[in-house]
């Protein structure tokens, strides 16, 4: 199929750009970057993916980051709107997975209220692309049963608005994205419900990337850990058991590697 019958005239797709990598993005996702006339994406989709949208191709950097919006979300909508009824082959790039803490629904809605044809092209997340590189399984028979993902982004500074007694279950492994300015907060309610604070945490940033930067430690040092960890840079945080299987050629913070200021 040539490159530019896999988007018709005023379709959309939402793309998953994986975490970074380019070598991690799927087939389709690099075929349909290759086939738009204007591509769409944020902050966080790695140079490596942005060097793979032909030259004469439209690129629009909507600038998505946490606390740091080049864009609000209305504007990004109504520009993918205005591009689809255009009749261009529009592709929007986001970081990671588009179905996963990735506003994917408001642009879907917004679409599909003026007809325009709007598809889904998934990507590997930045939970699975850490667990990757650090060597472990986000699952372990007989230990984490189960995985939970949740965004440590709240509106404002807001207290996080989540269900603490759940995230805190002992059998699980635990995928905070945007986590780093909260881990305050993370390691005092995780314990407050019950979770040990010797329970192991991975902090990871740019994952995928050549730059990136993993420390092993665990709940209560967590804080600690984090202040002074990768400021500004896409950080994620698993907490559980399961880390405890991270490779031994991944760095362990401990509390004498730091020393505590005011």
């Amino acid at each position: 199929m040539p490159q530019n019958e896999l988007i018709a005239p005023g379709d959309v797709w939402l793309v998953g750009a994986g975490p970074g990598d380019p070598d991690l993005l799927t087939r389709k996702a690099e075929r349909l970057i290759g086939a738009a006339d204007i591509v769409f994406y944020d902050a966080l989709v790695g140079p490596g993916v942005l060097a793979l949208i032909p030259t004469g191709t439209e690129k629009v950097c909507v600038g998505k980051r946490s606390g740091r919006h080049s864009k609000d979300q209305g504007s990004i909508d109504a520009m993918l709107v205005e591009a689809s009824l255009a009749g261009k082959r529009v592709v929007r790039l986001k970081g990671g997975d588009p179905a996963l803490f990735a506003r994917a629904t408001e642009e879907i809605t917004a679409l599909r209220a003026i007809g325009a044809h709007v598809r889904v092209c998934p990507g590997i997340t930045a939970a699975s692309a850490v667990a990757a590189s650090a060597g472990l399984s986000l699952s372990l028979r007989g230990i984490a049963r189960r995985v939970q993902f949740v965004t440590a982004h709240s509106r404002n500074g807001q207290a996080l608005d989540l269900d603490w007694q759940a995230l805190a279950d002992p059998a699980c492994t635990l995928a905070v994205y945007m986590g780093r300015e909260a881990a305050p907060e993370l390691s005092r309610a995780l314990m407050a419900a019950g979770l040990p604070g010797s329970t192991p945490a991975l902090i990871t940033c740019d994952a995928s990337l050549p730059q990136e930067q993993q420390l092993r430690t665990r709940l209560d040092l967590l804080p600690l850990v984090a202040r002074g960890f990768a400021a500004d840079r896409p950080t994620l945080i698993l907490i559980g058991e399961a880390v405890e299987q991270a490779s031994g050629t991944v760095p362990v913070a401990t509390a004498a590697t730091h020393s505590i200021q005011d």
